[in-house]
């Protein structure tokens, strides 16, 4: 069966190694990002290099943005030689970045005014889930269109779940950047409690990782804990952006997130400390800090 052209939008941490992912599974790929490198990376797995976004998206079946918030998914889809004036009548747009439901919403139906169909769907599993394949895709839009984008979307990820109308897939989304953010700030409190006792970490990380606390966090994050190594999977300056998104939301349905408030503040505070760029496991620098400094 020939499979879907793909435009994707996009070649940063994430998108470059989830464009090469489609390219191995025979998925024919042309790509536009501003940064040459990574064009001439695209070019060396396989995929077509475009000078810009129209030259991408013209002829594509499926156009796939990976863009890092609300005010560029928004220019490269609505602006002038953009996703929407480029792609053909009845293409699928699927936009995989993290931005608001609202903002998802409203592009979607724009979308369909330009007789294009459209999908949120974000993903969970950082750096190395998109290397690995071994990503959480949560999807929002019509449930046609979340079914013939499913293949594509399984080959990038491992959990693909429809989970309601446009934005649904954004919002699941917001739900778990809260829960990552909060999981790293409990993981890194420990990090700093356990050292402070005396306890040896990497036993304790182990015992920890055995039982009721074990998450996805604890595991992927371990070594950067152990090593104080912050190479960046998941920026903090990223998840600052994310905990605006999930604030506002809530604050739009009435949720109250105490919790997420609380984090929310500790995530801006280690951006504002200098930390922006560091993977978001570097939370632990902001309670070293608080404790009075490196354990």
């Amino acid at each position: 069966m020939k499979l879907p052209r793909i435009a994707w939008i996009g070649l940063g941490v994430m998108g470059s190694p989830m464009a090469e992912n489609l390219l191995k599974a025979g998925y024919p790929v042309t790509g536009h990002t501003l940064e040459p490198h990574k064009l001439d990376r695209l070019a060396a797995a396989g995929g077509t290099p475009a000078g810009s976004v129209r030259e991408a998206v013209a002829g594509a079946d499926v156009v796939v943005t990976m863009l890092p918030a609300d005010r560029e998914v928004t220019a490269v889809v609505r602006g002038d030689d953009g996703v929407l004036a480029s792609a053909r009548p009845g293409a699928l747009f699927v936009d995989m970045s993290s931005i608001g439901p609202r903002t998802s919403a409203a592009l979607a139906a724009d979308a369909t005014a330009h007789g294009v169909r459209a999908l949120d769907a974000p993903v969970s599993g950082g750096e190395a889930g998109a290397v690995e394949g071994t990503l959480s895709v949560m999807c929002g839009g019509e449930r046609a269109d979340f079914e013939e984008a499913a293949p594509l979307l399984r080959t990038l990820g491992t959990t693909v779940v429809h989970c309601g109308p446009h934005g649904a897939g954004q919002t699941v989304k917001a739900a778990n950047q809260l829960i990552v953010a909060a999981n790293i700030q409990a993981c890194a409190e420990a990090v700093v409690f356990l050292e402070r006792s005396g306890v040896d970490l990497a036993a304790a990380l182990d015992v920890l990782g055995g039982g009721l606390a074990a998450s996805a966090v604890l595991g992927r994050k371990r070594e950067n804990f152990l090593n104080r190594d912050y190479p960046p999977g998941f920026r903090i300056e990223l998840h600052h952006k994310d905990m605006g998104i999930v604030t506002a939301a809530a604050r739009e349905v009435g949720a109250v997130l105490p919790l997420g408030t609380l984090v929310a503040t500790l995530v801006a505070a280690a951006r504002a400390q200098g930390d922006g760029a560091l993977d978001h496991s570097a939370l632990l620098r902001g309670v070293e800090r608080l404790s009075g400094g490196t354990t």
